[in-house]
């Protein structure tokens, strides 16, 4: 019996696993504990990625715990087929898309209009050196999302294509009118002219 015990200690609950896929299962099961070391694992990335998508910190919160809460609820259809990480962000850049679709995106603040021209005209920031952040915001919306997905957190153009419902394509198209805002935006003369 002594050894039961000992061996009994030894036994952690799913949720204290180190091993992400049993964080899945445990949490697939319906494990609370074990979703919210997922959510602690993910959750700077997914912000991070919302953020850069949206470039409005306050649209990111929102689509960050959006993207948590449906990762929650479709968490027992997960197949495995992918990277949890790679489902997780699945869901963000849908959230992100999702907001984006809800909202009356006609309506264009003068201020946003006024950093796309600068930005475009390579003005120099008031603050001295370019502010990564602040350029990647700066980007027009479809630059901004495949800069993100394709240059920052090296998903292919056939994912990124497929996470933003876009032909390949466009998404290379986009990559390079990105670069070449970005360049800009630097005062560099763009890539490849």
């Amino acid at each position: 019996t002594m050894h039961a015990k000992q061996a009994s200690r030894r036994v952690r609950p799913a949720a204290e696993a180190q091993d992400p896929e049993s964080l899945v299962t445990a949490a697939s099961r319906g494990d609370q504990r074990a979703f919210e070391r997922l959510y602690r694992a993910h959750v700077g990335q997914v912000h991070g990625l919302c953020l850069r998508m949206t470039g409005d910190a306050a649209l990111a919160e929102d689509c960050t715990q959006e993207c948590f809460i449906a990762a929650w609820r479709a968490l027992p259809s997960f197949e495995g087929r992918s990277r949890f990480a790679t489902w997780l962000h699945r869901i963000a850049v849908n959230c992100v898309l999702g907001r984006r679709t809800r909202r009356n995106d006609h309506t264009v603040s003068m201020e946003s209009v006024l950093d796309e021209a600068q930005a475009v005209a390579g003005a120099p920031d008031a603050a001295g050196p370019i502010d990564l952040e602040r350029a990647v915001a700066r980007l027009p919306e479809g630059a901004r999302h495949v800069l993100v997905l394709v240059g920052l957190y090296g998903y292919t153009h056939e994912e990124a294509s497929g996470f933003l419902g876009v032909a390949v394509g466009t998404c290379k198209a986009q990559l390079h009118r990105a670069r070449h805002l970005w360049s800009a935006q630097r005062g560099l003369a763009p890539e490849g002219t």
